[in-house]
């Protein structure tokens, strides 16, 4: 499958705009500060354009995870339609109707698209898409019935699948970790694809899971001291490949395993690039992409040409939505594992290898 042609997905050239695209994706998320991240359109010409705008969740920018790949197809967006784009943080502890009234905001103010970052946004954007029908809508990891709003879901089990397939390629002590951080059906997802990526490599291969927390309001995804201890726990236990989908609380995830030189696998981004963990690169091993930043320029695009994208969009490995980062060099140099995964890959592409959710 040649290079895996990882670094479009990560610089976000390639979007797979024909194929509906658009999404936020949601392992992650989440924040404080009320930030708006208001473009310089067209000052000084009386009015301004104004377009997308983003709507974090729980963790925030500066994730380098999940919420970070959606501002990189705002950041891309607003440079090549030169409008007035929004990107704005939760508060911590608030409610629906905090949600709605960001979303009612935004769309007051004009902005369009409008999405929100992270299935916490459901009831919200079902409740304010009603109100503005003329304003298209993108929800990242959720769907919801409505003719102007678009679902950006991924199939995160495919990707994690992959970080399977080479975990149990790089394991030396035939034992791994997951690291999930809410016990939700969405991270299912994750820990299912990547437990039978493993057993279909190597059925010796252990795994150990732990979630952080039950819901989201306890931290899972804004939490690196859980992530943390969580990992030392696995690395105790002998495991010496972590995997997290945790958003935030995944660089506490990656922080352990570095620190005892073993090897972590990203998550949402490419995460061996991201400069707040530069110092842990040598031991990102890979990162299971999800191509949140290309779903969000999508629905932008689709928006700008007139066509706005609308129900379902799926982003699978077949329309390279997600997949799995090929960057640090010691990922070539483990034996067997990048034919093993390119292996993989083709097999979930052309239907012989059908990945669970659950």
């Amino acid at each position: 499958m040649g290079n895996f042609e990882m670094r479009r997905i990560s610089k976000l050239t390639r979007v797979a705009v024909g194929v509906a695209s658009l999404a936020l994706a949601a392992t992650a998320c989440g924040g404080t500060s009320s930030e708006a991240g208001s473009g310089s359109g067209s000052e000084g010409e009386g009015e301004s354009k104004k377009g997308l705008a983003i709507a974090y969740d729980i963790g925030g920018k500066g994730d380098q995870s999940f919420n970070d790949a959606a501002f990189s197809g705002l950041d891309k967006a607003k440079k090549e339609f030169k409008y007035d784009t929004a990107d704005i943080e939760p508060t911590d502890g608030e409610t629906d109707a905090d949600k709605v009234q960001r979303l009612t905001s935004l769309a007051k103010q004009g902005y369009n698209p409008i999405v929100g970052v992270g299935f916490a946004y459901g009831p919200a954007m079902t409740e304010v898409a009603k109100k503005y029908p003329k304003i298209s809508f993108g929800i990242v990891d959720s769907v919801i019935e409505a003719d102007n709003v678009a679902s950006l879901v991924f199939a995160e089990n495919e990707a994690s699948y992959l970080a399977g397939v080479a975990a149990a390629k790089a394991t030396k002590t035939n034992t791994v970790g997951f690291v999930g951080g809410v016990d939700i059906p969405l991270i299912h997802k994750f820990e299912a694809g990547f437990k039978q990526g493993v057993a279909d490599t190597n059925p010796k291969v252990k795994v150990l899971s732990q979630y952080l927390t039950q819901t989201a309001e306890e931290g899972g995804f804004a939490s690196p001291d859980k992530g943390k201890a969580a990992a030392e726990s696995q690395l105790e236990n002998k495991a010496d490949v972590v995997y997290q989908a945790a958003g935030l609380s995944g660089q506490g995830v990656i922080e352990a395993a570095a620190t005892q030189k073993k090897w972590a696998i990203g998550v949402d981004s490419d995460q061996y690039e991201q400069e707040a963990l530069a110092k842990f690169k040598d031991y990102i091993l890979t990162s299971a992409l999800k191509d949140v930043g290309g779903a969000v320029y999508a629905l932008a695009k689709s928006v700008e040409d007139g066509k706005p994208l609308t129900g379902v969009q799926t982003f699978d490995l077949k329309v390279d939505g997600v997949g799995l980062a090929e960057t640090n060099p010691e990922y070539a140099k483990i034996a067997g594992l990048k034919d093993a995964v390119d292996k993989a890959k083709a097999g979930i592409i052309d239907g012989s290898i059908k990945v669970k959710t659950e």
